[in-house]
């Protein structure tokens, strides 16, 4: 895979994050939220939530609410593939049907332009999948190929290159300067349509990593090489730098963006302040929505804002379709791909884009509405004993356990919602093993965010595999555990090192998340 060094980058320090939370910088925007329309919280309520999202210092019961991972938004768990596929368990009968159209927004298979079904033309021509639900398959996690046969359907590689001084966004202090491949653009798309060569062909080869444990026991990791095969336009930028992705699962979207800001920023230590070895930042990303810096919530190196930006780039970067955000009809087309961008595109005729901002809108509602499962186990022995490792180890120094959201005047779904997702969505060095050496934004090339563990082990049931981690290449918990480095190389060491029967039950805890 291609890298490079990235160039020295020096943390904010202390004061520059107390300021930014005071709201007494440039960059104080992540604390605007323009997205949300929201209810100032009372001293007393803040006291209540401060108590109730303290940490657990007894684990031999279960904490009040602990099965309930959403709040009143949680849903039961069915025993089939559509478990992350359910509305909010609180959502209003007129309000799923709204769901339900999102639904197959979200599930439509686009097609070529010009067509007879003028709200469904405008695909690619160059294009990573035909619809959402293609990535995202069954609302769950994607998967790289698993054979040489199998197409990288859920899979796509980030690229770019190292951006110039004049390249950053002022307003965003330590920001990270890219600019696209000057061929390829932001993103490798694997499919065309009839006539354009597709970009590239993602391949992966794997080497097998033997890893003692205690107990006499030995896991196997698989660290993978990438390569850009068969390039259908000419070479890559010498310095381009190659970032693989699966798709991650979507439930509880809309909880997540409904956290405070100020609440995330709090959990923040960029120099360690603490000792404890752990130093997540804030990734602070430009919105095209509001045309201001905000805090990044989603994505692999949380480089989004909100659902709707992450939706609309989705929509134009993964299948070709424009929208209000990323208005070209031809999508990650550079000006190199001539042919793609000249080709017939599905807002030449009374659109002004291939999905219009009511789309949007709908999607936007579906992808933030799709209900966190239940809880299992949660009062099992070993379960509890789980818990106690997990964090003993010091795994909630990322995974923070819980949150109480906003009060929203109009969204009841994710209102006032005490959730336990298990993510501070912070930025955090990962360490060489898994590093993609490529930035975005404010995040390094071996900064991560801390991905929400609710609905982990429901993977298998939902998506088929248990394959985790930005790029898949872990098949199991224990694996992504191991390939953990950076920051949290002592707690990985720590479960290498702990007696089996810990292990074990750490293990149990997470499948029953």
């Amino acid at each position: 895979m291609r890298s490079l060094t990235l160039r020295k980058w020096t943390r904010p320090s202390n004061l520059g994050l107390l300021a930014l939370v005071a709201g007494t910088t440039a960059i104080a925007a992540p604390l605007e939220e323009p997205h949300l329309n929201i209810v100032p919280r009372t001293d007393a309520e803040a006291a209540r939530i401060a108590a109730v999202t303290a940490l657990a210092d007894s684990f031999d019961a279960p904490q009040k609410f602990e099965e309930m991972s959403a709040g009143a938004a949680t849903v039961r768990v069915t025993p089939d593939a559509n478990a992350f596929s359910q509305p909010s368990g609180n959502i209003t009968f007129q309000d799923e049907l709204d769901f339900k159209v999102g639904n197959g927004l979200f599930r439509k298979l686009w097609v070529s332009s010009p067509s007879s079904t003028l709200a469904s033309d405008g695909l690619g021509p160059l294009y990573n999948a035909r619809s959402c639900q293609r990535c995202h398959i069954k609302d769950g996690r994607g998967h790289p190929p698993e054979s040489a046969d199998d197409n990288a359907i859920s899979m796509f590689m980030r690229v770019s290159i190292p951006g110039g001084p004049d390249d950053g966004i002022a307003e965003i202090e330590g920001y990270l300067a890219t600019l696209p491949d000057p061929t390829y653009g932001k993103q490798l798309q694997d499919f065309s349509l009839a006539g354009h060569p597709a970009e590239y062909r993602l391949q992966i080869d794997y080497d097998e990593v033997a890893v003692p444990l205690s107990g006499g026991q030995v896991a196997h990791l698989r660290a993978p090489t990438y390569t850009a095969a068969d390039l259908g336009y000419g070479p890559l930028h010498p310095d381009a730098m190659l970032s693989p992705r699966i798709a991650p699962q979507m439930i509880g979207l809309g909880l997540l963006e409904a956290v405070p800001a100020a609440d995330i920023l709090a959990l923040a230590d960029p120099d360690d302040a603490d000792g404890d070895g752990i130093s997540g930042r804030p990734n602070v990303v430009w919105s095209v929505e509001f045309d201001q810096p905000m805090l990044g919530r989603f994505g692999l190196k949380a480089g989004s804002p909100t659902v709707r930006h992450q939706s609309a780039g989705a929509f134009s970067g993964d299948i070709g379709i424009s929208n209000p955000y990323f208005p070209n009809g031809w999508g990650e087309c550079t000006a190199s791909e001539a042919a793609c961008r000249a080709a017939p595109h599905g807002d030449g005729d009374d659109r002004t884009f291939e999905i219009d901002a009511e789309g949007l809108d709908l999607v936007t509602f579906y992808s933030r509405n799709l209900g966190v499962p239940a809880r299992r186990d949660v009062d099992d022995a070993q379960v509890l004993h789980g818990k106690e490792v997990f964090y003993t180890t010091g795994c909630t120094s990322c995974h923070n356990p819980k949150f109480v959201t906003h009060r929203l005047n109009d969204q009841p779904e994710q209102s006032f919602q005490l959730i336990w997702p298990y993510t501070d969505m912070l930025l955090h060095d990962m360490g060489p093993g898994l590093a993609d050496n490529r930035p975005e934004a404010r995040a390094t090339g071996t900064e991560w965010r801390t991905p929400p563990l609710w609905g982990i082990g429901l993977t298998e049931q939902v998506s088929g595999h248990t394959y985790f981690l930005h790029d898949g290449r872990a098949r199991s918990i224990l694996e992504a555990i191991l390939w953990h480095g950076g920051e949290a190389q002592p707690h990985r060491d720590a479960v290498v090192e702990m007696p089996p029967e810990d292990r074990n039950a750490l293990l149990r805890f997470l499948e029953s998340l």
